[in-house]
């Protein structure tokens, strides 16, 4: 795939912490309608690649491509990181909604005080978010008044208030049933279907089955097989893949 039509690209990542090398040179590229699903054992270094990109956690070698955001290793100043959050979007695990906030307020925090958006106007796309994740009607309840799928969908708002073209998620179905997760894996659908690209960090083979348009597996901290859904879970080629699976009880060929 070409760097050129990437919304993401990763070349080289390279991130330690203390003696330890979280990430050994990972790459990817994703393209514009793409849902990639992250995949990998407990410790490979899934969480931290959504991290760096986020410029939560300053990397050491490498260089990152966010639709045009170029990131080096280092500290990103504070105009590339206003810039940064324009163009990501971050849902983590346990969607850290702030509790003392409705799910309106918690969706209409970042455009009010960071984009400087009239409220009114926050409030009107807030709206609309929540309804077309099918969370209308929540817009006053709290955090703990939501059940955990509408919490994940709130939280999905939230990052999409600031209109992002890339949006993450880490392991956004740890805490829902069936249902809700075949429930999310519809909304993610719609998203890409607007042109919405989406990375998502997951240990779910049967979503990553039912909603990735790719499968990338990191071992390691770095990048060892990917392909089509398809091809990774029916035919895995690297043994990082194999013990995945089997861990998880499937039959590997």
């Amino acid at each position: 795939m070409s760097a050129a039509r990437a919304v993401l690209s990763i070349e080289g990542l390279e991130l330690a912490r203390g003696t330890t090398r979280v990430l050994r040179g990972v790459n990817l590229s994703i393209a514009r309608g793409e849902l990639v699903a992250l995949m990998g054992l407990s410790g490979g270094g899934k969480t931290t690649v959504l991290r760096a990109v986020v410029a939560l956690d300053p990397f050491d070698a490498g260089r990152l491509d966010v639709d045009g955001v170029a990131l080096s290793p280092g500290t990103i100043h504070d105009g590339a990181l206003r810039e940064l959050r324009t163009r990501v979007g971050l849902v983590f695990q346990l969607h850290c909604l702030f509790d003392h906030l409705s799910a309106l307020e918690n969706v209409t925090l970042a455009p009010i005080h960071a984009l400087r958006t009239p409220r009114a106007e926050a409030v009107r796309r807030a709206e609309s978010l929540l309804a077309s994740l099918g969370v209308a009607g929540r817009e006053r309840s709290f955090p703990r008044e939501l059940s955990g799928g509408e919490a994940q969908r709130v939280a999905i708002a939230r990052a999409l208030a600031m209109d992002p073209p890339l949006l993450l998620m880490d392991e956004p179905t740890a805490s829902l049933d069936p249902a809700r997760r075949n429930e999310l894996g519809d909304s993610l659908e719609k998203l890409r279907g607007e042109g919405r690209t989406l990375l998502v960090a997951t240990h779910d083979d049967d979503f990553a089955r039912d909603f990735a348009t790719r499968i990338v597996i990191l071992a390691d901290g770095a990048v060892v097989e990917e392909g089509p859904p398809e091809e990774v879970l029916l035919r895995p080629q690297h043994p990082a893949t194999r013990q995945l699976l089997k861990s998880k009880g499937k039959k590997v060929s």
